[in-house]
C-alpha cells in the first residue's frame, strides 16, 4: 500500500475529532468562500451548501478576488470573506483575506496549518488536525475542511457519515480497478453541491494520474463535450437524489457510446453507496473519489507522493 492510500485510509478518526470541533458562528452577512486548487473546490461545494440552507454564499478563486472582485460582488463590502487553505500559506488566498479585511469585511481562516499566515490574516480562524504523513496532493485535510465548512453551514453530521465514507471506500478499492483497463479520457459529472466534488474528482485523477480529466454538471454534458466520449471514456456520475431520474439518462446516453460509468449513489456499471440523500453525501463521497485517482496512478507507475509540476504550498512573489 502506498503512503497516499493509507493517509486516504486512516484519515478517519480525524474526522471523528472534527465532529466535536468548536466552530465559530458567521454571523448573517453574505458569505464568500475563497481557496485555490482543492480549496476552491470545496468552497464552491461549502457555498452551496450554505445557499440550500438558507444563507446567501458564493465561491470564488482566491487570484479572481484580488484580481476581480467587483465583477462577482461589485462593490459591496458587508460580506464574510472565509479562507481555506490546508498549509495556511498560499500566497492568494492568504493575500484576499488581507485585502478583504483592510477593505472592512468580516474574515475567518479555515486551515490544517496552527499558527500560519491565513491565521494571522483572518479575524478568525478554524484549525482541523491533518493526518502528519499528507504528502503533496490533498486527501485526508480536504475532507475535513469540507467536514468543518458542512457543519458551519447547518448540516447535521455525526459518525454514520464515517460508516458510510468507509462502505465507500471499501466498494471503489474492491471494484475500482476493473473498470479502468483502456480508458484514458474521464469525465466527472455533478450537479448543486456535488459540482465542486466532481471537480476535486476531477482534479484529483489529474494530480496523481497525469491523465486527462473534465467535470461538467451532469445535464450540461450533453451540449457539446459529449462529442469525445467513446469505448476510453469512463464518466464518475455523482448522483443527485432529486434529478437521479435525469442524470441516469445521462449515464445511458454515455454507454450507448462506449463510455464505463461508475455511479455515486446510482446507476452505472459500478454503484457505489453513499448513505443518506443530503449533503452529507458530498464527504461521504470524497475519500472514495481520492482513492479512485490513486489506482489510476497505479496502473501508471505514477508516484503519487511526489506529482509531477506540484509542491505542497503554493506560494507568488
Amino acid at each position: 500500500m502506498s503512503v497516499t492510500e493509507r493517509v486516504i485510509h486512516e484519515q478517519f478518526p480525524f474526522w471523528k475529532k472534527a465532529l466535536a470541533l468548536e466552530l465559530p458562528e458567521l454571523g448573517n452577512r453574505t458569505i464568500v468562500f475563497v481557496g485555490c486548487g482543492t480549496s476552491y473546490y470545496l468552497a464552491q461545494t461549502l457555498a452551496a451548501a450554505f445557499n440550500l440552507n438558507g444563507k446567501t454564499a458564493l465561491a470564488v478563486a482566491g487570484a479572481e478576488w484580488i484580481l476581480h472582485r467587483a465583477a462577482y460582488v461589485g462593490n459591496r463590502t458587508d460580506l464574510t470573506v472565509v479562507g481555506l487553505s490546508r498549509s495556511g500559506e498560499s500566497t492568494e488566498t492568504v493575500r484576499a483575506l488581507r485585502e478583504s479585511a483592510a477593505a472592512g469585511m468580516d474574515t475567518l481562516a479555515i486551515t490544517c496549518a496552527e499558527d500560519s499566515a491565513v491565521t494571522r490574516a483572518a479575524a478568525k480562524s478554524v484549525f482541523i488536525e491533518t493526518h502528519a504523513e499528507e504528502g503533496v496532493v490533498m486527501t485526508s485535510s480536504a475532507s475535513l475542511m469540507l467536514l468543518a465548512g458542512l457543519r458551519m453551514a447547518g448540516v447535521d453530521l455525526d459518525e454514520s457519515v464515517i460508516t458510510d465514507a468507509k462502505t465507500a471506500l471499501q466498494k471503489i478499492e474492491a471494484d475500482g480497478p476493473r473498470l479502468i483497463d483502456g480508458r484514458s479520457h474521464f469525465v466527472y459529472l455533478g450537479a448543486a453541491a456535488l459540482y465542486g466534488i466532481a471537480a476535486e474528482g476531477a482534479l484529483k485523477l489529474q494530480e496523481m494520474s497525469l491523465s486527462y480529466s473534465q467535470f461538467f454538471h451532469p445535464l450540461e454534458y450533453r451540449h457539446g463535450p459529449i462529442s469525445l466520449v467513446d469505448d476510453h471514456t469512463l464518466v464518475v456520475l455523482l448522483y443527485t437524489p432529486a434529478t437521479r431520474e435525469e442524470e441516469e439518462r445521462v449515464a445511458r446516453d454515455v454507454s450507448d457510446k462506449g463510455a464505463a460509468v461508475i455511479g455515486f449513489g446510482g446507476a452505472g456499471d459500478l454503484s457505489i453507496p453513499v448513505g443518506g440523500e443530503g449533503l452529507a453525501r458530498a464527504l461521504v463521497m470524497l475519500p472514495a473519489l481520492q482513492l479512485f485517482g490513486e489506482q489510476v496512478a497505479a496502473t501508471k507507475n505514477i508516484d503519487t507522493t511526489a506529482p509531477r509540476h506540484l509542491t505542497k504550498v503554493v506560494t507568488l512573489a
